[in-house]
């Protein structure tokens, strides 16, 4: 009896951090992205959508970044499965790699999950959308159907949510990135944990919103899994440091075959989220990746 009890004690604990419906079976994978948002400041924001999500689905509050706490770096890692030790991106506004990429794919680009999708079915209708240029440097744009650089973003702040509302519906993507360079401006500008900062992450909220329901007017709501993360958090006007304002990023996932109402329990790193949706995608993770997938 108690050899029986501490078995499913191990098991409770196993499936405790699970996120995981077996044979997940999801056909899209949308990914939003929003720059400069630190975990910190969920539980003071206004996004009902955001926090509707959290609770149909799964989500973490300490994910961390890789250091440093900047965006080329993290946005890399986000997507090639691995550190800046590996891939090479080691700087907030990294364009090519400053260390040698450790290996580098057919593309010549250190592998991402969207190169990864496009070689494994190259029928697969794949986009980015991001309002900040440097992202186009670390997805390997070649792999992409769909790729928009949303120059008029700081005059229509409104833009990239109608981009990509229009593509969802046109196109119906199998795996997108939509990234907000927002409310990092706004961190810089004004400071992180202030009212503009957080009147600005209620405007981002209902951008995401509007995503959603485009998901659901495209008819593939049933089965998408939506991801909600960010690259770095940040301190007064700044980030790049060591603090955990700088450090923690939410992670929120829901859909398909998703978990509702559970707290990650696992560590979750930046370079995990590609591990977690190339198993989304039934993808074999190269070797090189160091990232785990979240969903197992």
């Amino acid at each position: 009896m108690k050899k029986l009890v501490c078995i499913m004690t191990a098991l409770a604990l196993c499936f405790a951090g699970c996120t995981f419906t077996k044979d997940n079976g999801a056909k899209h994978v949308i990914l939003i992205g929003l720059d400069g948002w630190g975990a910190y400041s969920v539980e003071k924001a206004d996004m009902p959508n955001v926090k509707t999500l959290m609770k149909d689905g799964s989500y973490t509050l300490k994910k961390r970044s890789v250091l440093p706490s900047s965006s080329a770096v993290n946005w890399a890692s986000m997507f090639m499965g691995a550190g800046p030790e590996l891939h090479g991106y080691t700087e907030w506004g990294s364009k090519v790699p400053e260390l040698p990429s450790r290996v580098t794919d057919e593309d010549g680009i250190f592998p991402t999950v969207f190169g990864l999708y496009h070689r494994a079915d190259p029928n697969a209708e794949i986009g980015c959308i991001c309002e900040w240029d440097g992202i186009r440097y670390v997805v390997d744009t070649l792999a992409l159907n769909y790729d928009k650089h949303v120059s008029e973003a700081s005059e229509e702040p409104a833009a990239t949510a109608r981009y990509a509302i229009d593509y969802i519906k046109k196109s119906k993507p199998n795996l997108l990135a939509v990234i907000f360079d927002e409310p990092d401006h706004v961190g810089h500008e004004i400071g992180h944990d202030t009212p503009a900062y957080y009147t600005k992450l209620h405007e981002l909220d209902g951008y995401i919103g509007q995503i959603l329901q485009a998901v659901k007017e495209a008819g593939i709501w049933d089965d998408t899994v939506i991801i909600i993360t960010a690259d770095h958090g940040g301190i007064e006007n700044g980030h790049g440091g060591k603090t955990m304002m700088e450090m923690e990023t939410p992670f929120i996932i829901a859909g398909k075959g998703i978990q509702k109402g559970q707290v990650i329990t696992n560590s979750m790193m930046q370079f995990d989220i590609a591990s977690t949706i190339a198993d989304l995608l039934g993808l074999q993770q190269p070797q090189v990746w160091i990232g785990r997938s979240v969903i197992r």
